[in-house]
C-alpha cells in the first residue's frame, strides 16, 4: 500500500502542481524528506514493541504495541488527507486564475501512451536501449527478492515473538532511513566524479558483494562458528546482520543512485521512444522484477523440497541476475553516452551557428594571425542542478589519447564542437 498507493498518488499530484524549475530544487528535498521520516517511524515501530516489558502480566502486549502503531497510522492519514485537500483547494485557485488569464481556453494535455503487454514485448525486442533498461529494472527486482526472502526467514527463525521481530525490523527501518539520506548527500558527488556508468554499477556491486556473504553464512555458518562465538555472534544471528547490511546498502543505493541513473536514463531519448519506453518498463518490466524471484523461489522450493533446500540454487540465479545487470549496464553506459554527445554537440552547433557562424566555414590552418589549434577531447558530467552536460575541453599537456576518446583539433570548444 506504502509503495503502490500512497507513493504513487504523491508522486502524482507532486508533478501536476510542481513546475520543472520547482521540480530541481524540490524533488530531492522530498526524498530526503521521506527518509528522515523513515528513521523516525523506525524508532517508532521499536518503542511500541517494547512497551510489552512493561506491562503486566496477562496482557496481550503484541495487540497493544499493533494498536499503538495502527493510531499513528490513522493520524499521519489523517495528516496527509487534510494536507492534500488545502493544496487540492490553493492549486484550484492558482488554475482558475491563469485559465482567467487566458482567456478561458483549456490546457490542452499531453497525450499518454497506453501499450498492452504484447505491444510491450515488441518495443522491447525493438529497442536494444531500452531492453538494455528494462535488464535493469528485472535484475534488480528479481536479486533483491531473492535475498529478502531468504532473510526474513532467518529473521522469524531467529526471534519467533513477534515484538522482538517488530523491534528488529524498526532498527532495520532506522538505519536504512540513516543510509539512504547519507547516500543522497554522497550521490551529488558520485555522479560528478563518476558519471553515469560508474554510478550505474554502484547498486549491483553492493548487491552482489552483500549477497554472496549472506549466502556464504547461511550456507556454511558452521564454519565460521568458532571465529563468531568469540563475537558473541551465532551463525544465525550474524546471517541476520549480515543480510541486514546487504538490504540496507542495496535499498540505500537503489534510492539514491538506481532510481536516479534509471530515470536519468531517458532524457537523451526522444520525445515518443521517451513516452513507450516507459510504459514498456511499466507493463512488463517492474511487475516482471518484482514477482520474477518470487516464482524462481517458488520452483526451486517445489523442485527441493524446502527454502533452506534451495537457497545454494537462489545464490547461483542472484549471481547470473548480477552479471546480466551488470552487462547491461556497461552496454547502456556506452549507448548513453553517444545518445548525450550527439544531444550535446547539436546544442553547441545550434548555439554556434545562432552566433553568426564564428569561423565554420575557416579551413584547419586558419591562415595567418588564426589562433593556433589545440587539441580538444569530449567530456560529460553533472551540473550544479543536477543533470548530465557534454562539452570539449583542452586535452591536458602529457595525456595520452585512446581509442574511447573524442578528440578534435580546433581554436577554441566552440570550434571543436562544430568541427565534432
Amino acid at each position: 500500500w506504502g509503495s503502490v498507493v500512497v507513493s504513487l498518488l504523491f508522486w502524482g499530484f507532486a508533478n501536476q502542481i510542481t513546475t520543472v524549475d520547482e521540480a530541481k530544487t524540490f524533488y530531492p528535498l522530498f526524498g530526503l524528506g521521506a527518509n528522515v521520516a523513515l528513521i523516525f517511524s523506525g524508532r517508532a515501530v521499536k518503542y511500541f514493541s517494547q512497551v510489552r516489558a512493561s506491562l503486566p502480566p496477562g496482557v496481550d502486549g503484541w495487540g497493544v504495541s499493533l494498536r499503538g502503531m495502527m493510531t499513528m497510522v490513522v493520524i499521519g492519514g489523517l495528516f496527509v488527507a487534510g494536507t492534500y485537500a488545502f493544496l487540492a483547494k490553493q492549486q484550484a485557485a492558482i488554475v482558475a486564475a491563469g485559465e482567467a488569464a487566458a482567456g478561458g481556453a483549456p490546457k490542452k494535455k499531453k497525450a499518454k501512451a497506453h501499450m498492452g503487454v504484447g505491444e510491450s514485448f515488441t518495443f522491447l525486442a525493438k529497442s536494444p536501449y531500452i531492453r538494455d533498461l528494462a535488464t535493469l529494472v528485472v535484475a534488480y527486482g528479481i536479486s533483491i527478492n531473492l535475498v529478502e526472502v531468504t532473510w526474513k526467514s532467518k529473521i522469524k527463525a531467529q526471534f519467533p515473538n513477534p515484538n522482538d521481530y517488530s523491534a528488529f525490523m524498526g532498527d532495520f527501518s532506522t538505519a536504512t532511513g540513516v543510509a539512504t539520506f547519507l547516500m543522497m548527500i554522497a550521490s551529488r558527488y558520485i555522479f560528478r566524479r563518476f558519471g553515469w556508468g560508474g554510478a550505474a554499477i554502484i547498486t549491483p556491486t553492493v548487491l552482489l558483494v552483500t549477497g554472496v556473504a549472506f549466502f556464504a553464512l547461511v550456507l556454511s555458518g558452521n564454519t565460521f562458528a568458532p571465529g563468531l562465538a568469540k563475537l558473541g555472534l551465532t551463525p544465525l544471528m550474524a546471517a541476520v546482520l549480515v543480510g541486514a547490511a546487504q538490504n540496507v546498502f542495496s535499498k540505500s543505493a537503489k534510492y539514491s543512485l538506481f532510481d536516479p541513473c534509471k530515470e536519468m536514463a531517458y532524457i537523451p531519448l526522444d520525445p515518443e521512444v521517451q513516452l513507450k519506453g516507459k510504459a514498456a518498463i511499466d507493463v512488463v518490466c517492474n511487475p516482471l522484477g518484482k514477482s520474477g524471484g518470487s516464482a524462481v523461489q517458488q520452483v526451486l522450493i517445489l523442485a527441493f523440497g524446502s527454502l533452506a533446500a534451495s537457497t545454494p540454487y537462489l545464490g547461483v540465479v542472484l549471481l547470473a541476475c548480477v552479471v546480466a545487470w551488470l552487462k547491461a549496464a556497461k552496454s547502456l553506459d556506452g549507448q548513453f553516452t553517444a545518445l548525450q554527445k550527439d544531444q550535446q554537440l547539436a546544442k553547441l552547433a545550434e548555439a554556434k551557428s545562432a552566433g553568426g557562424g564564428g569561423g565554420l566555414g575557416t579551413s584547419p590552418g586558419g591562415g595567418a594571425g588564426s589562433p593556433p589549434l589545440k587539441k580538444f577531447k569530449f567530456v560529460s558530467s553533472v551540473n550544479a542542478a543536477g543533470f548530465l552536460e557534454g562539452r570539449y575541453v583542452p586535452l591536458a599537456e602529457g595525456e595520452a589519447v585512446t581509442a574511447s576518446m573524442d578528440v578534435v583539433e580546433a581554436t577554441s570548444p566552440e570550434d571543436a564542437a562544430s568541427r565534432a
